[in-house]
């Protein structure tokens, strides 16, 4: 094998590995990148329905106009977790790790939605004991977890004695919903798809190579 072909092969490899999930790659934990500038850090797949995005947005933006600025993590699968993905479906264990990446003054409030539940932080103890109350998310996807975040947070701010203002806590917010296909899906057509591509290039730089040698 020439060292030309190599180095195509190589970068077959590389180009079929583009093609996986990107956060299958992130660095660290994803969610302390992201809530350093934003209120809510969404699953990567599926996608949060813009719907849901919208109302969980305004909900936090409404909780930090009244005096409760939380942050949200919704972990819909261990690839959210980045580098930690032994944390999935432990959401108190996530919400006091994620705590010491997000909080650098004072303590930041957190809610963690995991498909098991709930976990918290620095919410004070009327709004802890009011999340101990929480029915969990209705179902396993991006969406049951946003809807059920949209709810956990009106119902913190209000146990911690700043009720947002206009809040339906959740009442007018679209169903749970898949909020697309699953994850596992969309892993395994990716890889799908990348071995048939690799395997089309490699075939196609041997036969390349075979004419090279015939000559």
């Amino acid at each position: 094998m020439t060292a030309r072909l190599v180095t195509r092969i190589v970068a077959v490899i590389v180009a079929a590995a583009a093609l996986l999930p990107a956060v299958a790659l992130a660095d660290g934990d994803p969610a302390s990148d992201v809530l350093l500038g934003e209120n809510v850090f969404y699953p990567y797949m599926p996608q949060v329905s813009g719907s849901l995005q919208t109302a969980l947005n305004a909900e936090t933006a409404g909780a930090g106009k009244a005096h409760f600025p939380i942050k949200v993590a919704l972990i819909a699968s261990p690839i959210d977790l980045g580098v930690i993905p032994s944390l999935f479906n432990k959401p108190q264990q996530y919400a006091d790790f994620l705590d010491q990446e997000i909080s650098f003054e004072g303590k930041q409030l957190l809610l963690v939605v995991m498909p098991a539940g709930y976990g918290v932080q620095g919410i004070g103890a009327a709004a802890t004991a009011a999340a101990a109350t929480l029915a969990k998310p209705t179902g396993t996807q991006s969406n049951d977890l946003a809807h059920a975040a949209v709810a956990a947070v009106a119902k913190l701010a209000r146990a911690a004695g700043h009720p947002i203002a206009g809040s339906s806590g959740g009442a007018g917010a679209p169903s749970g919903g898949s909020g697309g296909i699953s994850t596992t899906t969309i892993i395994l057509v990716a890889l799908i798809v990348a071995a048939i591509l690799a395997t089309a290039a490699l075939v196609t730089l041997r036969m390349a190579d075979d004419r090279v040698k015939g000559t």
